[in-house]
């Protein structure tokens, strides 16, 4: 699997607004293989997280167990993980126009 998207979703209460990203954002881009994140908000749920792109499952399993499992402990929050094959979806995603995929 050359492209490999996670979505990650942590059930907290604080709102994104006072999250202090910018470190975070930082700390994230040490990560090998991670190609891009964007950052989602949960609408009238405090949940945070995001949706990922990276060059291989080991990579993203890497970020997982380095990066999400242990900030959950430090939230004290709840975290939901899925990983999804973006090799196989490649065809559909460009006749959609993905932006992951031009």
């Amino acid at each position: 699997m050359a492209k490999v998207f996670i979505y990650a979703e942590y059930q907290v209460s604080i709102p994104f607004t006072e999250i202090d990203w910018a470190p975070i954002n930082v700390e994230m881009k040490k990560f090998k293989g991670l190609k891009s994140k964007t950052w989602l908000s949960g609408i009238n749920t405090h949940s945070v997280g995001g949706f990922y792109e990276f060059d291989s499952k080991e990579n993203a399993q890497a970020y997982i167990d380095g990066l999400l499992v242990p900030f959950a402990s430090q939230v004290n929050g709840n975290l939901t993980v899925k990983l999804f094959d973006g090799d196989v979806v490649a065809e559909a995603s460009e006749g959609m126009n993905s932006p992951f995929y031009q």
